[in-house]
């Protein structure tokens, strides 16, 4: 047996004792002293990075607000109207058989003018809105009486009036305006109109309502065929469709579709939907399929993220205890993946809520003057409706389109508080 070879004292090499480190020292204080200040310096860019938002988003929300205020708002003109002296083609008989067509034919226009050149002058006539033959139509039919005598009805003021009674007209105008209150005609009221109206020409009398009832039925349209669809999908893809290439192209297919252009869906809708289909141009019908095929994929992708969240242990749990593999997909995951579900049916459906561009392919841009009665009338939405009065000549439009805005943001978040609530409410813990 071999004795082992001592190694000479030349070859041991003596590891020299280890310093204890000196967490007082001058060095150990510098060390310190850049990592805290490093920290702060961070903690410095991140509050300057949420100030500097919500300084954007209180300027927008003070701009809007600022700007759309006066929207919601309406000069009224006080307008005496001696009806057995004024031009009015009309038998008060008639009012009982068909009153519209009577009225329609009853040449308020003419009176309006001649009663308020009689009561304020010269070129008077041209203070009046075209909104006031509504009024002076809805008058005579609450109290047919009225035509036998004289009375003062509140009519709207024209744009130009009105501007100038918000200190925003020229000089003719605010002699007018100034002539109106010295009068003691001109009045000031909330526009309860621009809620209950649609659209029109004259800024004074335009109106809401039909982009709003347009965006409602789009909306819903695309909620009922994006989200079952999404989930489904979802559900297959994670839960039942097999490992290989097809699902690996079916996967990645979605994931690029998500990050499409909205104006490409905008090209597909023109192409299946109304080339190929037939189906009503500028319908929400149209729209709400348009728009959810764009919204599909982000349901996809968020369904799927949110089944994969889920813990295998409570597949686990309900097969031990007997249940089959439908009752563990929809009793027990599909439950618990609902709250992130509902989180990318949110960002989708605040996307479509806020697109123009595929709305504007498949025709959806087009003048509607009444509410549409169904999901296959024509309509119009509220971000489309924002782009056409803004680019409208009239300065009254301005104001028109920042009370759009409002409107929109009001709906927009109105709709993500619902949606918010309901994750919530099927949110649970484990």
């Amino acid at each position: 047996m071999m004795s082992e070879a001592i190694p000479s004292p030349e070859a041991v090499k003596i590891r020299p004792a280890r310093v204890p480190t000196d967490w007082k020292g001058e060095a150990m204080n510098r060390r310190i002293a850049r990592r805290y200040a490093a920290e702060r310096r961070f903690r410095l860019l991140g509050l300057c990075a949420v100030l500097v938002s919500a300084g954007f988003l209180a300027f927008l929300l003070i701009s809007m607000i600022a700007g759309g205020a006066r929207g919601f708002t309406q000069t009224q003109i006080a307008l005496p109207i001696d009806f057995p002296r004024s031009p009015m083609l009309i038998d008060p008989a008639m009012l009982s058989t068909n009153p519209d067509q009577v009225l329609a034919n009853a040449n308020l226009p003419q009176v309006i003018e001649q009663s308020a050149v009689t009561a304020f002058g010269k070129s008077a006539g041209d203070y009046i809105s075209s909104g006031g033959v509504a009024a002076v139509r809805k008058a005579i039919l609450a109290d047919p009486g009225i035509l036998s005598r004289k009375v003062t009805i509140t009519v709207p003021a024209s744009e130009g009036i009105d501007l100038a009674a918000k200190s925003d007209g020229n000089e003719a105008n605010e002699a007018a305006v100034a002539r109106l209150e010295q009068a003691g005609a001109l009045s000031t009221g909330m526009n309860l109109g621009f809620l209950t109206a649609s659209d029109g020409t004259d800024p004074t009398s335009v109106g809401i309502w039909g982009a709003l009832k347009g965006s409602l039925l789009t909306m819903a349209i695309t909620l009922a065929l994006s989200f079952p669809i999404g989930v489904f999908a979802a559900l297959y893809l994670e839960e039942y469709a097999p490992r290989n290439r097809w699902t690996d192209i079916i996967e990645v297919s979605i994931n690029n579709l998500a990050a499409v252009p909205s104006i490409i869906f905008g090209l597909l809708g023109l192409a299946i939907f109304l080339n190929m289909m037939h189906l009503p141009r500028s319908a929400p019908l149209v729209g709400g399929m348009t728009l959810a095929l764009m919204t599909m994929p982000v349901i996809v992708i968020a369904g799927r993220n949110a089944i994969k969240a889920v813990p295998p242990s409570i597949r686990d749990a309900a097969l031990g205890i007997g249940a089959s593999p439908i009752q563990v997909v929809f009793h027990h995951v599909l439950p618990l993946a609902l709250p992130g579900i509902l989180t990318g049916t949110i960002i989708g459906m605040a996307r479509a809520l806020g697109e123009t561009a595929p709305l504007l392919m498949i025709g959806m841009r087009a003048f509607v003057a009444s509410p549409p009665g169904g999901i296959a009338d024509p309509a119009t939405v509220l971000p489309v409706q924002i782009f056409l009065w803004s680019d409208e000549v009239g300065k009254g439009f301005i104001e028109k389109t920042s009370a759009a805005i409002i409107v929109l943001l009001i709906f927009l978040l109105t709709m993500n508080s619902i949606a918010i609530y309901l994750r919530n409410k099927f949110e649970k813990k484990w």
